[in-house]
C-alpha cells in the first residue's frame, strides 16, 4: 500500500513536517483502453443512460498504475514524500485514455 511507503498528499505541505528539500517533479502516466467487447457493453449503457463500470474500473486501474509509477520515481530520488499531487486525464483516441498523476518530490525534515 502506498501510504506504507511514502507520503503522498495533494497540498503543498505535510502537516507537522517541514520540507528541507526539493527533489523535482515526479510524474507516472499510463494509457489504457477497454476491448472491444466491454466498448460494446458501455456504447450501449451510455444509450440506456447512467454509470457505465466498464469505463469507471479502467479509469480507476489506471490512476491507481499512476500513482504507483510516480511514487516508484520519487523513491528512486530518494524521497520521503510526494506534495502537490495532481492528476490529469486525456483522450488519446476513441476508447483510450491517458492518465497522468504528477507531484512535487521532497525530503522532510
Amino acid at each position: 500500500m502506498l501510504e506504507d511507503k511514502m507520503i503522498v498528499v495533494n497540498t503543498d505541505f505535510v502537516t507537522g513536517k517541514e520540507v528541507k528539500e526539493v527533489l523535482g517533479l515526479v510524474r507516472g502516466n499510463t494509457i489504457r483502453a477497454k476491448g472491444l467487447g466491454k466498448d460494446i457493453k458501455a456504447a450501449f449503457r451510455n444509450i440506456a443512460g447512467g454509470k457505465i463500470d466498464e469505463y469507471v474500473e479502467m479509469l480507476s486501474e489506471s490512476r491507481e498504475e499512476a500513482l504507483n509509477e510516480m511514487v516508484e520515481k520519487a523513491e528512486e530520488m530518494g524521497a520521503d514524500a510526494v506534495i502537490n499531487v495532481r492528476f490529469m486525464t486525456s483522450s488519446v483516441m476513441g476508447s483510450a485514455a491517458e492518465i497522468l498523476a504528477y507531484g512535487t518530490a521532497v525530503k522532510l525534515e
